[in-house]
């Protein structure tokens, strides 16, 4: 196969490391393997323009995309649909998403599972124009996001600790949005602190929200009535040992398709893209695509 590799500079990990010398250990490992491996290092606005021209090359079988959540989320949206494989370098502070596929997190077992991998198909999903790999959210989660971007870190571990930060803030102002949801012949009206539609249902029993079957064909809707601090609190603990289906502060529904309005927005509320803020629309229409994207992934014991 011929891989092109793109890896953000500025990605989770990857700000802490000699990208460098990276990229040099991915070209042994993949040309080890039997491959022939192009690669770019690319950060700020480059970064977009690298991934497309990455996606957009016919030489290529896979995109080896090495960054955070949102990296992956880009290079996954302009492969959805295609044959060309996604691989992910798992260089952010959460990684999520390659946590769903069984990546290692050590990069360079990470790199060896990937140049001896095999090609299988997973879900992505669609709010609006726009591809996600993990989660559509608004509320408490978009507001914890924009608060911690306003706090400076250098590191990974600065981020988390920024985040941290940013929680305990948000947990005392929570938000509280209006939202109408439709899901086929079903309208929910709620009052939510937090709702998330899920790329696949979230793992049972997980510290981190990642779905347990990237290829399980249905969204999640995570519906949280908590409004008060003490509930909230409870479904924060809730959510650090992975119990969703035993957390009476969250309603959970599955669905190929949902339709989020919010009636009367603020103009401060926006809407988190696998963490990354976007403009929250009165509409928003969210849709599963099942097996839409190749990935390369560890062979299976």
């Amino acid at each position: 196969m011929h891989v092109l590799a793109v890896l953000n500079r500025g990605g989770g990990t990857l700000r802490d490391l000699d990208v460098q010398a990276l990229a040099e250990r991915i070209e042994r490992i993949f040309t080890s393997a039997g491959h022939t491996v192009g690669i770019s290092l690319a950060e700020g606005d480059d970064l977009v323009a690298r991934m497309r021209e990455a996606a957009d090359d016919k030489r290529a079988d896979v995109l080896l995309a090495g960054g955070g959540d949102g990296t992956i989320s880009l290079a996954a949206g302009l492969l959805a649909h295609t044959d060309k494989a996604l691989a992910v370098l798992p260089a952010g502070t959460m990684n999520l998403f390659a946590r769903s596929l069984e990546i290692p997190l050590d990069l360079d077992q990470a790199l060896e599972a990937l140049a001896s991998g095999e090609i299988r198909r997973v879900d992505i999903a669609r709010a609006n124009d726009r591809f996600f790999v993990h989660q559509f959210s608004v509320g408490m989660h978009p507001q914890l996001i924009r608060l911690r971007e306003r706090m400076s870190f250098r590191s990974r571990i600065g981020k988390m600790l920024a985040s941290v930060r940013a929680a305990v803030v948000t947990l005392g102002r929570p938000a509280a949005l209006k939202v109408a949801l439709e899901m086929g012949d079903r309208r929910i009206l709620a009052t939510t602190s937090s709702l998330a539609v899920t790329n696949n249902l979230y793992a049972e029993g997980q510290r981190l929200p990642f779905a347990a079957h990237p290829d399980g064909g249905r969204l999640g809707v995570y519906i949280t009535r908590a409004r008060r601090r003490r509930d909230l609190f409870r479904h924060f603990l809730n959510m650090g040992i992975g119990r969703w289906r035993q957390n009476q502060q969250v309603e959970i529904h599955e669905t190929g398709e949902v339709v989020l309005t919010v009636p009367r927005q603020p103009r401060r509320f926006r809407c988190a893209i696998d963490g990354e803020l976007c403009p929250l629309e009165q509409t928003t229409r969210i849709v599963m695509h099942p097996g839409a994207l190749a990935v390369l992934v560890p062979v299976r014991p």
